[in-house]
């Protein structure tokens, strides 16, 4: 298994953001940056917008956003079979 790259850098606080997983000595939450990315911004303007970012932090979010989903239990089911309209 990977060693944790995210480790020292994502953090949840309960008095910070409600606990939501956020870059560590900011307010700046892990599922910001997704979404940001997401919407195609690039690296640079999330930097350019966010100047307490690092590069090392968008990965570290990625690292554990990447993280989550691995450990997501996921069980296989049948597709389901669609009649089409008027067929």
């Amino acid at each position: 298994m990977a060693a944790k790259t995210w480790g020292h850098r994502i953090v949840m606080d309960p008095a910070i953001l409600f606990g939501k997983p956020h870059i560590a000595g900011t307010r700046i939450a892990v599922d910001l940056i997704l979404e940001k990315l997401a919407a195609g911004e690039s690296l640079e303007q999330i930097l350019a917008a966010h100047p307490r970012l690092t590069p090392e932090d968008i990965r570290a979010a990625l690292a554990f956003a990447a993280e989550c989903v691995r450990s997501l239990e996921v069980y296989p089911v049948e597709a389901e079979t669609r009649e089409t309209p008027g067929g």
